[in-house]
C-alpha cells in the first residue's frame, strides 16, 4: 500500500512548493487534487515531479453541488466529470472520485438509483473508458447505496473495468463495519480514503482518536489484496497546521503497512 494525503489538508499558507516540499518530508508518496483550473492542474503536476509526489486521483469538485441524480443540474456535473478526466491524464492520475447521486426530498431512492446508472453508464464510462480511467464511486453521506451488497451490485452492473469503488473508512461507521465493506466490496475497491469518526460524537476526528477499528480494517484490506493508496483527509491543527500532516503520516505508518518511500 501506499500513503497519500488530499492536497487540500495541507496548509494555504505555505507557497506551492513548501507543500510538496512537506509532503515529501512527511514521507507521502502521493496526493490528491480536486478540480481546479488547467493552470494550476500544470502547476501541480510540474511541481509534483519535481519533488517526487504523484498526484493518483482527481475529485471531481461539482458532484455534490450539482448532484448526477437532478436533472436540472447534471450536466454540470458531467461536464466537470469530463474535465476531470482529462486532468486525470495530464497528471497521470488513474481514477477520479465521484459521488454517484444524492437522495433527498426531490430525489427519491428508486429514482436515484436508476438516473445515476443510465447517466454514468451512458453519458461518463464511455469518456472514462476512452481515456482509461477509472471512475471511482464514493461512499458519503448521500443517502444512497446504503449496504455494501447494493454497492457491490451496483457496480458490477456497469460491467466494466473503470468502475468500482473508493471506499471511506470514516464516512461508513454511522451505518456499518468499515472491514465488513471491504471484505464485501473486494476486488472492485480501487481508491481508499481515511479519517477518523467518533460514534458517540457524530463527528469526525483524526485517525487514533475515535471508534474505527484499525486492526480490523488493515486486515481486510491485506484479505482482499489491496495494495493502492491509502489517503487521508484531515483538517489542519488551529495551530501550527503544518504539524498536521507530519503526525498524520506517523499515525498512518502505525496503522497500516506501507511501502518504502
Amino acid at each position: 500500500m501506499k500513503k497519500a494525503i488530499y492536497f487540500g489538508s495541507l496548509p494555504e499558507t505555505l507557497h506551492l512548493e513548501e507543500r510538496f516540499k512537506l509532503l515529501k518530508e512527511a514521507g507521502y508518496h502521493g496526493t490528491e487534487i480536486g478540480t481546479v483550473g488547467m493552470e494550476e492542474v500544470v502547476r501541480l503536476k510540474n511541481e509534483a515531479d519535481r519533488v517526487g509526489i504523484e498526484i493518483h486521483s482527481i475529485m471531481n469538485s461539482l458532484h455534490w453541488k450539482f448532484p448526477l441524480t437532478e436533472l436540472e443540474v447534471k450536466d454540470r456535473c458531467i461536464k466537470n466529470v469530463e474535465v476531470s478526466i482529462e486532468y486525470a491524464r495530464i497528471v497521470g492520475a488513474d481514477a477520479v472520485l465521484l459521488v454517484p447521486g444524492v437522495v433527498n426530498e426531490k430525489v427519491s431512492y428508486k429514482v436515484a438509483y436508476e438516473r445515476s446508472f443510465k447517466v454514468i453508464k451512458e453519458e461518463i464510462l464511455p469518456m472514462a473508458t476512452e481515456k482509461k480511467v477509472t471512475i471511482a464511486i464514493e461512499n458519503v453521506w448521500n443517502k444512497f447505496l446504503l449496504s455494501p451488497l447494493e454497492f457491490t451490485s451496483f457496480i458490477d452492473s456497469f460491467e466494466s473495468p473503470y468502475i468500482g469503488a473508493y471506499f471511506d473508512v470514516g464516512n461508513i461507521l454511522l451505518y456499518g463495519y468499515p472491514q465488513d465493506w471491504i471484505r464485501t466490496l473486494g476486488k472492485r475497491i480501487k481508491k481508499v480514503h481515511i479519517k477518523g469518526f467518533n460514534i458517540e460524537k457524530r463527528d469526525f476526528c483524526y485517525l487514533l482518536e475515535g471508534s474505527i477499528d484499525w486492526k480490523e480494517v488493515e486486515n481486510a484490506l491485506i484479505e482482499v489484496g489491496y495494495d493502492g493508496y491509502i489517503t487521508a483527509e484531515m483538517s489542519p491543527y488551529p495551530s501550527h497546521p503544518e504539524q498536521m500532516i507530519r503526525d498524520t503520516s506517523k499515525h498512518m505508518d502505525l496503522i497500516f503497512k506501507f511501502k518504502d518511500t
